[in-house]
């Protein structure tokens, strides 16, 4: 089985920034796609890196968030600047086939 742990979520300011991390654990083999989507209400892609390493982000996002890997392949990371409360929301990593708990990102106005 694959354990995802995410971190990184809290409160900001319009404008602000936050770092989003997910790292995996357990039976990890190879390398996968990593995606971040957000709940608010329905879940939405915001980005995917794919493991070539290309990428595609939701159109909301574009410009302002940056999906990473960490170079032991096992950790994902989401940087968003330019925060806007419209991206308040439970951010969860999906990678190995598995979700994270979530991250609750809140943008206030």
């Amino acid at each position: 089985q694959v354990q995802l742990v995410e971190s990184g979520g809290g409160l900001v300011q319009a404008g602000g920034s936050l770092r989003l991390s997910c790292s995996a654990s357990g039976s990890i083999f190879g390398i996968t796609a990593m995606s971040w989507y957000r709940q608010a209400p329905g879940r939405e892609l915001v980005a995917r890196m794919f493991p070539g390493g290309s990428t595609n982000y939701g159109d909301s996002v574009k410009g302002r968030f940056t999906i990473s890997r960490g170079n032991a392949q096992n950790t994902v990371y989401l940087q968003m600047n330019s925060l806007k409360p419209e991206d308040t929301g439970v951010y969860y990593c999906n990678m190995f086939g598995t979700w994270g708990q979530g991250t609750q990102v809140t943008v206030s106005s």
